[in-house]
């Protein structure tokens, strides 16, 4: 449990307030999967004996999606014609209301929840007896195991302007949450938005960060809002002044996103997510960003305790994560699904929702590369070289971990495993950050993890810690690496764009390449060694070989898009940028006149770069091509470190120093220098005969 929600241990009574962004999609209907999500949600918070009470906004929004179809149908063609007044807001309300509710007893009725409805009023609450027999009725409800069910009467509500007036004891029903909350004496208030929490600026900035802690006096001058809601009338702003308020008179108050189907459950184990509003919150800041610095350099201690360990030992700890991922598989996928179905429902493209799913395939390739890995040489310690410079004076090179690598990756899960086996093998701690989308795989990945190897990995720790970190790996979108790169002053192992090119000589056997290119692009598109851009010779356009090759792509379903000259000869769409990596089933053509117009196209437009031509002609131009990996009569999808015998990956790098192409074990170590004499000194190289004669590696 995260400290900074220990508290959450004590809580009996909680109230949950459900906004209108949450509760509607964006077309203004009703998000149905949420809504089941969170009556599912609050019908187990009732199971274990919590005391739980619901306020919901929505009605005004459904009951003017309601009544504008309503109108609709009513209307006569030349009505049609006229422009159409807004409708009245309390009629949206009176009709919304008992639509919701209905919706509400159904859903909970499914569950074997009993749920009741109680409508107030701002001015309901300067009646002091009011007071009092709403907490009795309240108690009374609860202690039969209902669920109430609170939203303001916008119906009859007595303000002037109930939409956009905030006189009153309270003004929206974030407000009315927190008053209730502090009213009803309940233990906590979760309030739940349409993002993960507060973030320091707009969330649509990529610059803003999600506050874990809110401290009134560090934060109240330092966030920038955004917008208010789309469809209700509060927002992120009206949820911090109800939370501020709550919290500062003695209900704690955590924001969180409603659109995960298991938040409010996640907030009660402690979890640290969304955004914490505590009266104590100063007395933790101080703590909590030591103890996220203590964290990095447990890592790096981390790596040093792995080091100490012998090959064995190590392999053991392989073997039993192989073992660990098998046992623990439908657990996994359970997760992984929920991740794949909150992706679909975002609308995120084929591409990324292909690299999130773990299938069965994905998972079984995984355990085969951990115990490949786990029976590889040892990697540490190795002499890579012997040197005697001079009589009895031996320099040796020998492997050594790096030390802490801080390992940032999208949307896809299996490279947590990768990149953890092989932090493991090579001695290195590990720090991890995924991308969101993953999130809840990538959480019961990492759990599994640390049951067989404890306190080695961190994670979630992307910071400033400059002074902890020697690596940075960002695995994922060109965008994501160059952002990486820009923002840290921490060395980055990056790979920058992964567009792949094939190039077919004319001397090529053409039902070979037929082979090859169907394989590199339609194996695995999503995978970034997957064929992006095919260049053709200009003398297999004239023979038919062109056409042969575009028909075995098009008989596997890809798009072809065209480079000037193939899709004028071709009749294909042409392509508005050789810098593509489509990561779907679609790919670039391209003319070329010979192999050096090839490798110049490739030079120009590519980063990772395969090449299939004639054996004669690779033996001669392949030593010029600027790339990580050059393939010849081979698929490019063989470009992976688990097919190279590496084990896994890290990632595939296209720099030019340190490590390229799939990035292994060796990939994560450095070397050291050790020099063995008897009292030798320099003394101004008096005295000193230099031999620099090389020695077997095994003395």
């Amino acid at each position: 449990m995260d400290p900074t929600r220990a508290f959450v241990r004590s809580v009996k009574r909680v109230v949950v307030k459900v906004g209108t962004a949450v509760v509607t999609r964006s077309d203004g209907r009703l998000a149905l999967g949420r809504l089941g999500a969170l009556c599912e949600q609050l019908k187990e918070l009732n199971n274990m004996d919590y005391e739980v009470i619901l306020v919901t906004s929505g009605a005004v929004g459904l009951g003017r999606q309601r009544l504008r179809y309503r109108r609709l149908v009513n209307s006569s063609f030349s009505d049609l014609q006229k422009p159409q007044g807004d409708l009245d807001g309390k009629a949206c309300a009176a009709v919304g209301q008992s639509s919701l509710m209905a919706l509400y007893d159904i859903m909970f009725s499914q569950l074997d929840v009993t749920s009741s409805q109680l409508l107030v009023n701002d001015g309901f609450f300067r009646d002091t007896a009011f007071r009092k027999q709403l907490s009795d009725t309240v108690n009374s409800l609860l202690d039969l195991r209902v669920i109430p069910i609170f939203n303001e009467n916008d119906a009859v509500s007595t303000r002037k302007a109930p939409y956009e007036d905030s006189s009153g004891i309270f003004w929206d029903n974030d407000s009315l949450a927190g008053l209730l909350a502090l009213e009803l004496k309940a233990d906590l208030l979760v309030l739940l938005s349409d993002v993960e929490g507060l973030y320091s600026g707009p969330p649509t900035d990529p610059k803003s960060k999600l506050i874990h802690t809110y401290v009134k006096e560090k934060h109240q001058r330092e966030i920038t809002f955004g917008d208010k809601s789309r469809l209700g009338r509060g927002g992120m702003t009206a949820k911090v002044n109800a939370a501020v308020c709550a919290a500062y008179a003695g209900t704690p108050v955590i924001i969180t996103s409603g659109y995960a189907t298991d938040n409010i459950i996640r907030v009660l184990r402690g979890e640290r997510i969304g955004t914490v509003f505590h009266k104590d919150a100063h007395l933790w800041s101080s703590i909590k960003e030591v103890s996220a610095h203590e964290m990095a350099v447990s890592s790096r201690d981390s790596s040093r305790r792995l080091q100490v360990l012998n090959s064995e030992e190590r392999r053991k700890i392989l073997l039993a994560l192989a073992d660990a991922l098998e046992n623990h598989e439908s657990m996994i996928r359970l997760e992984n699904g929920a991740d794949v179905a909150d992706a679909e429902e975002a609308g995120y493209d084929k591409a990324l929702i292909s690299r999130l799913t773990l299938r069965p395939e994905k998972i079984s390739s995984l355990v085969r590369s951990v115990r490949m890995l786990a029976n590889m040489e040892e990697p540490i310690g190795q002499i890579l070289k012997r040197t005697e410079l001079a009589d009895k004076l031996i320099l040796e090179k020998i492997s050594c971990p790096l030390g802490v690598l801080l390992v940032i990756f999208e949307s896809r899960p299996d490279a947590l495993v990768q990149i953890a086996a092989l932090a493991i093998r090579s001695g290195n701690g590990l720090l991890l950050k995924g991308g969101k989308e993953a999130k809840r795989s990538n959480a019961v990945l990492h759990k599994v993890i640390s049951t067989v190897i404890p306190d080695t990995v961190g994670s979630k720790l992307i910071g400033l810690l400059d002074d902890v970190i020697d690596l940075v790996v960002p695995r994922g979108s060109n965008k994501l690496v160059s952002q990486i790169k820009d923002s840290t002053k921490i060395p980055v192992l990056g790979h920058a764009d992964g567009i792949c090119h094939v190039y077919v000589d004319k001397t090529a056997n053409i039902d070979m390449a037929k082979k090859i290119i169907r394989d590199a692009k339609t194996d695995y598109p999503a995978a970034c060694n997957a064929m992006e851009t095919l260049l053709v010779h200009v003398d297999l356009s004239r023979n038919g070989g062109l056409d042969e090759l575009v028909a075995e792509l098009q008989r596997e379903g890809v798009q072809l898009y065209g480079g000037p000259r193939a899709s004028a000869l071709l009749n294909i769409s042409e392509t508005h940028s050789f810098h593509l990596e489509y990561s779907t089933l679609a790919c670039t053509v391209e003319i070329v006149d010979d192999v050096s117009a090839a490798i110049d196209h490739i030079h120009h437009h590519g980063r990772q770069v395969w090449m299939f031509d004639h054996i004669r002609i690779v033996k001669i131009k392949s030593e010029i091509i600027r790339s990580a990996a050059v393939f010849h009569n081979a698929s490019t999808r063989f470009c992976d470190g688990a097919r190279f015998g590496l084990g896994a990956e890290v990632g595939i790098s296209t720099s030019r120093i340190h490590a390229r192409g799939p990035v292994g074990v060796e990939g994560l170590l450095t070397n050291r220098w050790i020099l063995r004499g008897s009292g030798h000194v320099v003394n101004g190289d008096r005295g000193i005969t230099y031999t620099y004669k090389d020695l077997p590696i095994k003395a």
